[in-house]
C-alpha cells in the first residue's frame, strides 16, 4: 500500500510567481510531480512585494503580525504576515511577507544583507509551519537560501510538538553558491565552520554565515540535481571548498537529475510558436519555425544554413569565455548563432563586438522569455559549452523541441547527452570534454558536417524529441530519497 508523505518544499524562488533562473522551475514542477504521486504537498517561499502581482494570483492574507523572535538572548522582534495562494488544486502555497526585507527591492537578489534575508525567511518558515501546524514528514530545502533550515530544526525547533520527527533533505542547485556573497571573498579569519552558535540578528558577523555548508552538515539526507555532479562537487576542482565535507558524508550524499514540465514545453500545444509540430511533423513544422526566426532576428532567411542557439545566462559558468576566446573561428563558418540572454557586461560587450563585424551571422538579444522556445522550436542546434554545470534544464527544453544540443560533457550535461556516432546513429547530440578552444570547435565542425545529411539528421531529431525528461521518474526518485531521511532521522531520535 502506498504510504502518502507530508511534504513541505520551501525554496527563495517558485515560478511563475517569481524567477531567476532553473530553481524556480524545480520548485514549481517537482511539488506537482510529488502530488501527482499522491502525497500531500505545501510549498513556502518569500513574498517579493514589488515583484509578485498578488491579485494576479488570487493571494490572501491568512494571518498577519506573527512574532518572530530572532534569539533568547537579545529583543529583535520582527513581525511577518503569512499569505496563501494555489499552484494548483490542493496545492497550497505559502509566501512569508515582511516589507522591510522583501518588498523593498524590484529584483529577488542584490541585497548587501542577503544572508540577514534569508536567515529571517528559514525561521520563518518553521515558525510558518508551527503556527499552522503543520505535521511534516520531510522538509526540502532548495539551494543554500534555506540551507539553515536543517541547523535550525535541530536547535530552536528540537522540542517543537510540531517539527520535532521532520526530517530534511538538502537539495544542491549549483554548490558554487554558498551564502549571500562569494564564498572565495570571506577572509580566513570570517571563515564559518559550520559547527558553531549562529550570531545574533543584529550581528554583522551573520553575513559571513556559510548556509549551504550548515545544510550539508546538518540534513538527514543531502542531494543535488545529477548523478555525474554528484561526485564532480565531491573532488577538489569542483567541490567548491566543501569537498572534503561531502567525501565525509557521501553516504548521505544522491544525485537525481531533474525533469522538465512536459505540459509547459509542448511545441505540439506552445501557443508561441508560428507552427506546432511533433516528432512526426518537425519536418515541416521546424523549417518554419526557422524562418520565421530568422526574419525576427533579421538574419538572412537560409534554410540550409545550421541556425545555433544559445539561451543561458552569459557567465563563466554557461563556458561563454570559452565561447568567446572562438568566435572569430566559429564565425569563419557556414552558420548562424543567435545568443539570447542576459549577464556579465564585459562578456557582453565584446559579443557586441564581434557581432559587428558579421551581423549576417550572429546576433545577441537581451533574454526575452516569450521567444525562448522560439529560439529551440526555429534552432537546428543548441549550445550549451559549461566550465561546470550541476544539471541544466535548456538542453532538455532544447531537445523536446527538436534542437540537437552541443554540449560539454560534465555535470548534468555528461548525464543527458551522449555523443552522436553516425554510423551506428548512437547518442543524442554532440559532446566534448576539454575546456579549451580548439575543443569547442571541433565539436561545432561536427556537429554541422552531421547536419548537411539531413536524413540521418532528422531520424536524430526524432529520437531527442522521444526522449523522456519529465518529472515523473524523478519524483519518485524523490519519494525514495524522503524515505531514506526519514528513517536517518528516527535513528538519530
Amino acid at each position: 500500500m502506498f504510504e502518502k508523505l507530508k511534504i513541505v518544499s520551501i525554496s527563495s524562488e517558485v515560478s511563475p510567481f517569481s524567477k531567476t533562473g532553473g530553481l524556480a522551475d524545480v520548485a514549481r514542477s517537482l511539488p506537482m510531480a510529488l502530488k501527482k504521486l499522491g502525497n500531500d504537498v505545501t510549498i513556502i517561499t518569500p513574498l517579493y512585494g514589488k515583484i509578485i502581482d498578488k491579485e494576479k494570483y488570487n493571494l490572501r492574507k491568512i494571518v498577519k503580525n506573527i512574532h518572530l523572535y530572532t534569539s533568547k538572548t537579545h529583543q529583535t522582534n520582527i513581525k511577518i504576515n503569512i499569505w496563501q495562494g494555489f499552484l494548483e488544486k490542493d496545492l497550497p502555497i505559502y509566501f512569508i511577507e515582511n516589507e522591510k526585507y522583501f518588498s523593498r527591492r524590484k529584483t529577488i537578489y542584490g541585497s548587501k544583507h542577503e544572508n540577514l534575508r534569508f536567515y529571517l525567511f528559514d525561521l520563518s518558515a518553521l515558525k510558518l509551519l508551527s503556527y499552522l501546524k503543520i505535521k511534516a514528514d520531510i522538509i526540502q530545502c532548495h539551494d543554500w537560501h534555506t540551507g539553515l533550515i536543517p541547523y535550525l530544526l535541530k536547535r530552536e525547533f528540537k522540542y517543537s510538538d510540531t517539527l520535532k520527527n521532520t526530517a530534511t533533505v538538502f537539495t544542491i542547485h549549483n554548490l558554487a553558491f554558498q551564502m549571500g556573497r562569494n564564498w572565495w571573498q570571506v577572509p580566513l579569519e570570517k571563515k564559518d565552520y559550520g559547527r558553531n552558535k549562529l550570531p545574533h540578528f543584529d550581528s554583522s558577523d551573520l553575513e559571513y554565515i556559510n548556509f549551504a555548508k550548515r545544510g550539508i552538515i546538518n540534513a538527514d539526507i543531502i542531494n543535488t540535481v545529477s548523478e555525474h555532479y554528484r561526485e564532480e562537487i565531491m573532488t577538489k576542482k569542483f567541490g567548491q571548498d566543501l569537498h572534503r565535507i561531502l567525501q565525509n558524508r557521501q553516504d548521505k550524499l544522491f544525485g537525481i537529475i531533474n525533469g522538465i514540465d512536459y505540459h509547459a514545453y509542448n511545441p505540439e500545444k506552445d501557443p508561441g510558436l508560428v507552427k506546432k509540430f511533433n516528432w512526426q511533423t518537425h519536418q515541416e513544422g521546424k523549417l518554419i519555425c526557422k524562418k520565421s526566426l530568422q526574419k525576427l532576428f533579421n538574419l538572412p532567411q537560409k534554410e540550409k544554413t545550421p541556425l545555433i542557439v544559445a539561451t543561458s545566462r552569459i557567465a563563466f559558468q554557461k563556458g561563454f569565455e570559452l565561447l568567446i576566446n572562438a568566435l572569430d573561428l566559429i564565425m569563419s563558418l557556414d552558420l548562424q548563432l543567435i545568443i539570447m540572454g542576459d549577464g556579465d557586461r564585459n562578456y557582453i560587450h565584446q559579443i557586441k563586438k564581434i557581432q559587428k563585424k558579421n551581423p549576417e551571422k550572429l546576433v545577441l538579444s537581451p533574454f526575452k522569455q516569450k521567444y525562448e522556445t522560439s529560439l529551440y522550436a526555429g534552432g537546428d542546434i543548441f549550445l550549451l559549452p559549461s566550465h561546470h554545470e550541476p544539471c541544466g534544464i535548456n538542453q532538455l527544453i532544447a531537445m523536446r523541441y527538436g534542437c540537437i544540443p552541443v554540449v560539454r560533457g560534465i555535470g548534468g550535461l555528461y548525464d543527458t547527452v551522449s555523443d552522436y556516432n553516425a554510423l551506428n546513429g548512437k547518442g543524442n547530440g554532440f559532446t566534448f570534454k576539454k575546456f579549451e578552444v580548439i575543443s569547442l570547435y571541433a565539436v561545432i565542425i561536427k556537429a554541422i558536417e552531421n547536419y548537411k545529411h539531413q536524413n540521418s539528421w532528422n531520424k536524430l531529431i526524432d529520437k531527442v524529441m522521444q526522449q523522456s525528461y519529465s518529472w515523473k521518474i524523478p519524483a519518485q526518485k524523490y519519494v525514495q530519497l524522503f524515505k531514506k531521511a526519514i528513517k536517518n532521522h528516527s535513528m538519530l531520535k
